[in-house]
Parts: structure tokens; C-alpha cells; sequence
């Protein structure tokens, strides 16, 4: 992969999204007033955790450069940034955010009236895999990532409906709600982790297998031109294409156009594999810790109520 630095080109709007930064700017001063001076007001509330805002702002830090930094811009350009910004949108980060913000602040977002009955029924296990997997398989059909790629609106509904299909797919394993809601046991959660990536398969399978290049928008320069247009400003996407001979995505990168294609699914698979490793790794080290708890807790209350019981019959002697 070569001339990568060339994306300088488009400036400084398309390369870095001031929009999207102010975004994150004000997401993060709602996060810290709720943690902080509105926290009050919230019932079960506690002092936010020095962990917590570390993970948080690396959160954001990370939500700015995949989507509103160069990575976005070459994920418009170069197939294979497309696939690592979904890999790590939706598989790292969407789960960090379980661990950045507390869980009474979660619990009570997800439990005002609104809200409630929507999020109750798409973080059901069941659903809550069928809704994303589903969603990103849809997403990745030529058909549809060729015309969402082009429609800048269209393009970001989708984003945030897989944003939030995420987040209540990873509630039943990373949740920590006092909530009574139906927690699934820690074996059941190494399924749900399995599932997912088993249901992510056919999706980068076709990706990784196809025979020749699915998407026009990474190929085809007049397509190409369009989908670059949702990240650049047409007036200086029209400079820069007139004056330096650019003429589609092979610009940017050595790879064919199938090469590319076969890369990105690739990284998706790895990365994939890489962060359910560490969450089973996490989810099985929990199951047993809580599992050892459970039965000190079992055993204490036997010896109580033995206890009970000897001093009872200690009466009649």
C-alpha cells in the first residue's frame, strides 16, 4: 500500500472533520456534567471511577480518529480502512463504553419512557444477534453500501441504527445493571461471543472469497467521485481532481482493487478474533471468580444454619 500521505490533498475539512470533533466535544462534557454535578439527581448514582474517565475519553479519542479522522477519509478510498474502522467501531469500542460509563448512568438512559420498551426488546440475546448481524451483513451487499456510500444522510442513519444495534447486542455480556432484568450465566455469555462471530462470518467470507471487486464505489472512478463527496467539499474535491490527475481509489494504494477487497475482510476476521479472544478471556475469568464466590457464600450459609441447628438440639440436652 502506497501514497497514503497523498490524502493531504483534500485539506484539512475532509482530512480531520472540525464538525464531528465538536460532536465529541459536547458527548463528552454531557458525559462528565452527568457523572459529576447531575449525578445527584440520578438514583444509585456514585463517584465516577478514575478507570472509568481514562477508558472514556480513549473512547472518544477513538470514535474521533474512525470516524471523523484520516481514517474515516480512507474508508471512503481504500476498502481495507473501511473494514478496520468497522472492526474497531463495533467490536472495540461500542464494548468499551460498558466499562467508561457507569452503569446507573446507563440504566437510566436505557430505562427512561421512551426508550425503555425499544431498548428492552433489541437487547434481548436473541434478537440483539439477529438485528446487528443482520444489519452489517445488509450493510455489506454492493447494492447497499454502493448507494449508502453516495448518500450522505442515508449514510448516516445507518451508521447510528448499527451504532445502537451494537450497543444492545453487547448489553447481555457487558451489562452491570442492579436492573432486575434476566442476566444470562458467564457459560452462556462464551456462547453469545461464539454466535456473534459465527454470524459475522458469511459476511467476510463473500468478502474475502468474491472473485473480482464487488463495490463500484471503490473501483469505478465516477462512482468513486460521488462517495467521495460525502467527506470532502465538492469544491475542493473539483480542484483537487482537476489539478493533480487523480482518477479514482487506485491512486492511493499499490493493491488491486480485488486485493484490497480480500485485505479489508481479512483484517475484519482478525481483528474479530483478536478482541473475542480477550472478551471470552474476560468473561471466563469472571464466570469463575464469581462462580468461587457463590460457593464460599453456599458454604458459609450451611455452617451457619448447622450451627442454628446444633444449638437447637443443644437445648434438650
Amino acid at each position: 500500500m502506497g501514497r497514503i500521505s497523498s490524502i493531504s490533498v483534500f485539506g484539512f475539512l475532509a482530512n480531520w472533520s472540525p464538525y464531528f470533533l465538536l460532536a465529541i466535544i459536547f458527548i463528552s462534557v454531557i458525559y462528565f456534567l452527568g457523572v459529576t454535578k447531575w449525578r445527584y439527581s440520578i438514583p444509585g448514582n456514585r463517584p465516577v471511577k478514575r478507570s472509568e474517565v481514562i477508558l472514556f475519553i480513549v473512547a472518544m479519542l477513538l470514535i474521533y480518529l474512525l470516524k471523523g479522522g484520516p481514517i474515516d477519509l480512507l474508508s471512503h478510498i481504500v476498502f481495507s480502512f473501511h473494514m478496520l474502522q468497522m472492526a474497531c467501531l463495533y467490536l472495540l469500542v461500542v464494548p468499551m463504553l460498558y466499562f467508561a460509563i457507569p452503569s446507573y448512568f446507563i440504566d437510566y438512559f436505557i430505562t427512561l419512557p421512551v426508550i425503555r420498551s425499544v431498548f428492552s426488546s433489541i437487547s434481548r440475546p436473541i434478537l440483539a444477534l439477529i438485528l446487528f448481524n443482520g444489519l452489517f451483513s445488509i450493510y455489506h451487499l454492493p447494492v447497499v453500501l454502493d448507494f449508502l456510500k453516495t448518500n450522505a444522510l442515508l449514510h448516516a442513519v445507518f451508521t447510528v441504527i448499527l451504532f445502537i444495534t451494537a450497543f444492545a447486542m453487547w448489553f447481555p455480556v457487558f451489562n452491570r445493571t442492579p436492573l432486575p432484568v434476566k442476566q444470562i450465566s458467564g457459560l452462556q455469555k462464551m456462547l453469545y461471543i461464539f454466535m456473534i462471530g459465527v454470524l459475522l462470518t458469511p459476511s467476510c467470507g463473500l468478502i474475502i472469497f468474491a472473485q473480482h471487486p464487488m463495490y463500484h464505489t471503490y473501483t469505478d472512478p465516477e462512482a468513486w467521485v460521488n462517495a467521495m463527496s460525502l467527506c470532502v467539499p465538492s469544491g475542493t474535491l473539483n480542484n483537487v481532481l482537476a489539478s493533480s490527475g487523480i482518477s479514482g481509489p487506485q491512486y492511493f494504494t499499490n493493491m488491486s482493487s480485488l486485493e484490497d477487497q480480500q485485505t479489508g475482510g481479512v483484517i475484519m476476521k482478525v481483528l474479530q478474533e483478536i478482541f473475542f479472544a480477550i472478551m471470552l478471556f474476560y468473561v471466563f475469568f469472571n464466570w469463575k471468580q464469581s462462580e468461587g464466590n457463590d460457593e464460599e457464600a453456599t458454604t458459609l450459609k450451611s455452617l451457619e444454619r448447622r450451627q442454628q441447628e446444633q444449638a437447637y438440639f443443644n437445648q434438650f440436652r
